[in-house]
């Protein structure tokens, strides 16, 4: 999520010395350096002898106040006498002293180090200079999710203008390129992805990397996901000692805002960082402030993460927002603003269960009306065990048991509420429903089969849902394993959960993807273990109290309506949902055909909270 900037020692030695350590002349003022070079073969480019040859000396005052001396190595005068004073060696080597530099290349490296040293009259001055690599370097990789969605072909192109530019293909992932970027004015890198994804469209992605500077390496690991399409860029960073080319990489700490992960970035609340030098600002204020219009800010104090890493949680945001962001240092602006989007905030369709209708030739519902002329009443989004008869797919209600109506006496929002009512056929129990999904069809009078889930891309973090729950002591049990007896109370439960089930391996369909068949136990989805599933919650309902999540109990009556949270319990935050799964089951063991068969739950004003 950060920036990688790193400064790499490639050990080019200059060494000036001599072999003794005073002289005869000191009398005029003047002192000695002996220049001697030792060069450890560091490239492929240049050879042990190329960089002998072309590394350049200069000698300054230390008081900047000009070049007193210029060499190249090989014409360096021994010995070589200066007037007594303070001054800097700057010795460069490698491409950039070429007779025709070439500015991006895979392997020609730039050298440049500097040292400050004083000649003393009539004494002989040892100094050590290691020369640093002096580009800009990049390292660009590949994941495998731009060969699994891209034909082949995909490119990455990177350059400081047209003329010095490198192209990436998967030939290239992860190899370094190296650019000259010393001496030119707010150097900055311009980055183009391109590619033809697998259904055949092109993709095209661009962007910047500002304040280019030399000596550090940009390292970026490119991904792709499917999340409206977006190819995401993330900068990878590795903080540990690294060899490279038997070189050293340090990282010192650029302060500055460091990009948030595209997953750190919700509908109403969000994660920022900043790099702060621990060493400079050891004792500084830092602090975060965002707007949505750039008029009226909000200031949030940051948060030390580790050495050198600042964060803010930020929420009360609102979805769909742009926000422009920014770092403060006592209170001072540090660095560039950057922007986030936050996600959408889609609301549950038909969430009051205001739109239905008849099924054709029946007397019993469907979960949306075709004619409503409401967009979101009119497909299916919840289905129930009644099935849709002529109309799709056959189920309680053609053996003339409802078990999913509509109460318009008795409600929360709207016209009307749902009601889900317990029944028994020939000593097995019917239990009332409604969930996301449809319908699969009866199994003979044995049971039934169920396509749970409707596609969703949001994250949200609760269920808000109202119900009013009437029951009593189990009297149909055909499961002797369920921790319950005949004394027992029934009970309801609804799940919700949000996850990226495939069809093809659930059983479902594309659109509802995770297939149970009530009487296969196997089929049965426990979404607190299950792989595919990135969040969850759940509420049982008693007689006399609830439970959510798993958690302690509730006591309260259930008999008059209670809204109920349920929060989504999130396992998974680098991975967005393809699908959403709630079930509301007026008996929790109705899949066991084990209840009280005049149970009855009724719920209404469903709806999703985003935080």
């Amino acid at each position: 999520m950060r920036k990688l900037f790193a400064i790499v020692s490639l050990g080019l030695l200059v060494a000036v010395s001599c072999a003794k350590n005073e002289m005869a002349d000191a009398d005029k003022g003047v002192g000695m350096l002996c220049v001697d070079m030792n060069i450890e073969p560091q490239t492929r480019a240049y050879s042990e002898s190329d960089l002998y040859n072309s590394a350049v000396v200069n000698i300054y005052k230390a008081d900047f106040s000009g070049l007193v001396r210029s060499y190249s190595y090989n014409n360096i005068p021994s010995p070589l006498y200066l007037v007594a004073d303070s001054y800097r060696v700057d010795v460069l080597a490698g491409e950039a002293v070429a007779a025709n530099p070439v500015a991006a290349s895979w392997e020609n490296k730039s050298y440049k180090g500097s040292k400050e040293f004083t000649i003393t009259a009539g004494t002989v001055t040892n100094v050590e200079v290691v020369a640093n690599v002096n580009n800009a370097v990049t390292n660009i990789s590949f994941d495998p999710s731009i060969a699994e969605y891209f034909k082949p072909g995909y490119k990455f192109t990177i350059g400081l203008d047209s003329s010095a530019q490198l192209v990436y293909d998967a030939s290239k992932s992860g190899a370094e390129g190296y650019f000259i970027v010393a001496g030119l004015v707010e150097p900055v890198f311009a980055w183009t992805f391109e590619g033809t994804l697998a259904d055949g469209n092109a993709f095209t992605k661009s962007g910047v990397i500002e304040n280019v500077l030399p000596g550090k390496l940009y390292k970026m690991n490119l991904k792709y996901t499917e999340k409206n399409g977006t190819l995401d860029f993330t900068l990878s960073v590795d903080y540990s000692t690294v060899d490279v080319d038997d070189t050293i990489i340090f990282e010192p700490v650029s302060t500055g805002l460091a990009p948030s992960s595209v997953y750190e970035i919700w509908a109403k609340r969000a994660t920022l960082h900043a790099d702060v030098d621990a060493t400079e600002y050891a004792n500084s204020s830092i602090q975060f402030e965002y707007s949505s219009n750039g008029t009226e800010w909000t200031t949030v104090d940051g948060v030390n993460d580790s050495e050198g890493t600042w964060k803010a949680d930020i929420s009360g945001l609102v979805p769909s927002t742009e926000y422009r962001y920014r770092l403060l240092i006592d209170g001072e602006q540090a660095g560039d603003e950057m922007t986030f989007t936050t996600e959408a905030a889609p609301k549950l369709p038909n969430g009051s269960f205001e739109y239905v209708s008849k099924v054709s030739g029946a007397d019993y519902y469907k979960f949306y009306d075709p004619s409503c002329g409401v967009a979101e009443g009119e497909t299916m989004f919840w289905g129930s065990g009644n099935g849709e008869g002529s109309e799709g797919v056959s189920g309680a209600a053609s053996m003339s048991i409802i078990i999913t109506s509509i109460d318009k006496s008795d409600k929360i929002d709207g016209n009307q509420s749902v009601v889900c009512q317990n029944n028994s056929i020939v000593g097995m129990l019917t239990a009332g429903n409604l969930f996301t999904g449809q319908f699969a069809g009866l199994v003979g009078t044995s049971g039934g089969k169920v396509n749970f889930g409707r596609p969703w891309t949001s994250r949200p973090s609760a269920l808000k849902i109202w119900c009013k729950y009437n029951t009593g002591k189990f009297n149909v049990l055909k499961n002797e394993n369920l921790g319950v007896t005949k004394d027992d109370y029934d009970r309801a439960q609804i799940k919700v959960a949000i996850g990226t089930w495939n069809y093809k391996t659930y059983g479902g369909t594309k659109d509802s993807p995770v297939h149970v068949n009530t009487t296969q136990e196997k089929t049965f989805v426990d979404f607190y273990t299950d792989e595919s599933t990135i969040a969850n919650g759940d509420l049982i309902i008693y007689n006399d109290g609830y439970v959510i999540n798993k958690g302690e109990k509730v006591n309260k009556a259930t008999s008059e309506w209670i809204e109920y949270v349920i929060p989504l319990d999130y396992r998974q935050f680098t991975t967005y949902p393809t699908h959403i799964v709630i079930s509301c089951a007026t008996s929790q063991f109705g899949d066991y055909f084990t209840g009280y068969d005049k149970a009855v739950l009724r719920i209404d004003a469903a709806e999703l909270i985003y935080e």
